[in-house]
């Protein structure tokens, strides 16, 4: 967690407490759930980018050259809002997957067509039929899942057999 991510973690359970005191539990209520949300899509965006990293090491101790890089504070659009979140690029020779994850931060930043958390973008470079846009839900379980629409619009969860494919695609010499 950054610096700064820990400050408004601080701040929103600050302004919580003080709403608690002061009798308002409407906006402590939703200071609440601001906080149980930032968490899901901390745990999801994390979970992502930690599974594609897991993946490329083991592909690398078998043999592959994948070339892993991570950058935090990343911004990229979905649709007509911005996203802040992290970029995390693997690479093979001339071939590049990249994997961006984030949400709005601010009102200015737009919000999230479709009612997720998080949006994240799985992208090869040259191959856009490869590349799927995902969005960050919560279960009905209370867990962070992420789920992709396939090309008949039915909604399909992302597991990690799934993000395997992608190393597989990113390493094939097709």
């Amino acid at each position: 967690m950054s610096e700064l991510d820990e400050t408004w973690a601080f701040a929103l359970a600050e302004a919580e407490s003080r709403a608690r005191r002061g009798g308002r539990t409407d906006i402590a209520k939703y200071l609440a759930l601001r906080k149980s949300n930032d968490l899901l899509r901390k745990i999801g965006i994390d979970w992502l980018a930690t599974t594609f990293q897991t993946i490329a090491g083991e592909a690398n101790r078998s043999g592959g050259t994948i070339q892993i890089s991570k950058e935090d504070g990343h911004r990229f659009h979905v649709g007509n809002a911005t996203m802040v979140g992290s970029l995390l690029t693997l690479g093979v020779r001339v071939r590049k997957l990249s994997v961006e994850a984030g949400w709005p931060r601010t009102p200015r930043d737009g919000f999230i067509c479709g009612g997720g958390l998080a949006c994240a973008n799985i992208k090869h470079l040259g191959l856009k039929h490869a590349n799927e846009e995902l969005l960050l839900f919560q279960s009905p379980h209370g867990a962070p899942r992420w789920m992709r629409h396939d090309k008949r619009g039915r909604q399909h969860e992302i597991h990690e057999a799934h993000l395997r494919k992608h190393i597989a695609l990113l390493l094939s010499e097709d």
